[in-house]
């Protein structure tokens, strides 16, 4: 038996987008001799494709694709992911489900068991849980199929959970095991993935065919990867990462095992593919092409500018420079260096004008009071709407250059540098922005090297640096990481030998700016523990505050 793996780019609500890619898959599967072809989980409508699923016309759009790729299955199988309707009236009215097709029939159908309600996942809000395990006979082999977590609960050992499907089907005694997964990216989880991949094959002693998504939705970025795992737990395959595939492999190679092909997992490499993925599927998928950005001369807006030259190209991205009274000479003629290293156009525009006008119209309302963040937030606002209104006039979008750390501790401006359609690095720590920001100069200086060495600063007040209201990066930015991706409080910190008082300053500081948070761009997710729908924190919550 040849089985192909199809690794494809779907698009949330593209169905015939989605379906045509679908097709082609099938075509070039029968062309190379494979027998069956395996997509992703929720193949047909993309993945996540949240509240869309409570549309009826999207579920039954849902049905149409499944009857043409049905239609599309002579002489080969082909196994895909799509919502099915609940016939019962009790429970959530849609399973997340597997279809496996032959010869225009239905084989089987198997609904998935295990519905992650964590990080950015809230299936169970709209699926019923499986509570039936068969397994599907093709070609004389007993086929055990699966969506994607439900491998994750191995020997049920997975504390979230209280069933292990694949225990329930051992009694079948399948010859292979098939995984359709929608697995979204951070820069540890291939790692993770086939560690879990293994310890299934390891533990029911059948080979494991594990088919993944690609590409970005929004925030959410998915890197491939899908994998292929011989039944003594070497990786027979591991697929590209961020790229369309579509592979065969024979099920008696597989079987033999001994060959273990797995990818380098270097964390800044893959989080500049992701970024560059994320960015590239934003566009394209919205139907635009072009974008704009604010240059400061700083590494910020430098790696930014990097990331969406390489992913859309020089002619679609525009930087404007806006410097203040403040600015120094080194930061303008960084921006400058950058813009001709990258060969994209940009505007100088002094905002010293129309700040100065600012002042004066308010002077009245301020008399009394002396100068402080007021005037330095009317800077950056002031820059936000100069971006905000070249992006209406041009057709650009705006995209933002804030980091995680910014984001993080409230150090951007609301209606500010906050602006933009979507937040590039956001959730990328200040240090692992220098981290990529060298990255991206390995092979040539791209990025002016005084915009990595000089000391990082707004430049809103004369002589000003991050240092003056912030901790250093390099202690500012673990006790972030501890608290934000792994969930320790201050007992825990303080534990670590940091001292209660700097605990508690940048705890307050990033719970008291929650609601700043709540009004920002999409952040792109490439972390465990991203800003968006994987952190849901009360804006009113005493917590720690």
């Amino acid at each position: 038996m040849k089985i192909a793996i199809a690794q494809l780019n779907y698009h949330i609500g593209n169905f015939e987008g989605n379906l045509q890619k679908m097709l082609q898959a099938v075509a070039d599967a029968k062309k190379s001799g494979a027998d069956l072809i395996v997509f992703g989980e929720l193949a047909v409508c993309g993945y996540p494709p949240r509240d869309f699923l409570e549309f009826n016309d999207f579920i039954e759009r849902c049905g149409a694709s499944l009857e043409r790729l049905r239609e599309a299955s002579e002489n080969i199988g082909v196994v895909v992911g799509a919502p099915t309707r609940n016939p019962r009236v009790e429970g959530k009215d849609l399973y997340n489900s597997a279809y496996f097709f032959y010869n225009q029939m239905l084989l089987g159908i198997q609904h998935k068991a295990l519905l992650p309600t964590y990080d950015i996942f809230d299936e169970y809000r709209y699926f019923e849980p499986a509570s039936e395990f068969k397994t599907i006979l093709f070609q004389g082999k007993s086929v055990a199929l699966t969506v994607c977590e439900d491998i994750w609960n191995v020997g049920n050992e997975n504390p979230l959970y209280t069933i292990c499907p694949l225990d329930e089907m051992m009694d079948e005694q399948p010859d292979l095991i098939l995984n359709i997964s929608a697995s979204p990216f951070d820069y540890n989880h291939a790692a993770e993935r086939i560690r879990v991949v293994q310890a299934n094959v390891q533990r029911y002693k059948a080979p494991l065919f594990y088919a993944n998504h690609v590409g970005a939705q929004t925030d959410v970025i998915f890197d491939g990867g899908s994998l292929v795992v011989s039944p003594d737990g070497a990786v027979f395959e591991e697929m590209p990462f961020f790229e369309e595939a579509v592979r065969t492999y024979d099920l008696d190679e597989v079987m033999q095992g001994g060959i273990n092909r797995v990818q380098p997992k270097d964390k800044i490499a893959l989080i500049h593919d992701a970024l560059l993925v994320g960015i590239r599927d934003y566009f394209a998928k919205l139907g635009f092409k072009n974008a704009i950005l604010g240059l400061s001369g700083g590494i910020d807006s430098a790696v930014t500018a990097v990331l969406a030259t390489k992913a859309l190209g020089s002619d679609h991205v525009r930087g404007v420079l806006m410097p203040s009274q403040y600015s120094s000479d080194h930061s303008v003629q960084d921006a400058r260096a950058l813009v001709q290293n990258l060969g994209i156009q940009y505007d100088l525009v002094p905002i010293q004008p129309m700040f100065e006008a600012f002042e004066t119209a308010l002077k009245p309302h301020f008399w009394g009071y002396t100068p402080n963040v007021t005037e330095e937030n009317l800077q950056a606002r002031v820059r936000g709407m100069i971006l905000m209104a070249m992006s209406n006039k041009f057709g650009n979008i705006l995209l933002n250059t804030t980091n995680k750390s910014e984001m993080a501790v409230g150090y951007g401006t609301l209606y500010g540098d906050l602006c933009g359609g979507l937040a590039v690095l956001a959730d990328l720590y200040k240090t692992e922005v220098y981290e990529l920001a060298r990255y991206l100069n390995k092979d040539q200086i791209v990025i002016p090297l005084s915009s990595i060495e000089k000391p990082p600063s707004a430049e809103l007040r004369p002589g000003q640096k991050d240092s003056d209201s912030l901790p250093p990066y390099d202690i500012l930015d673990p006790i972030l990481f501890q608290y934000i991706e792994k969930r320790q409080g201050p007992r825990e910190l303080a534990a670590m030998g940091y001292a209660p008082e700097l605990i508690a300053r940048i705890l307050k500081m990033v719970n008291v700016n929650e609601f700043k948070r709540e009004q920002a761009a999409p952040v792109l997710r490439i972390s465990s523990k991203g800003f968006g729908m994987g952190r849901r924190m009360p804006i009113v919550g005493k917590y720690l505050s």
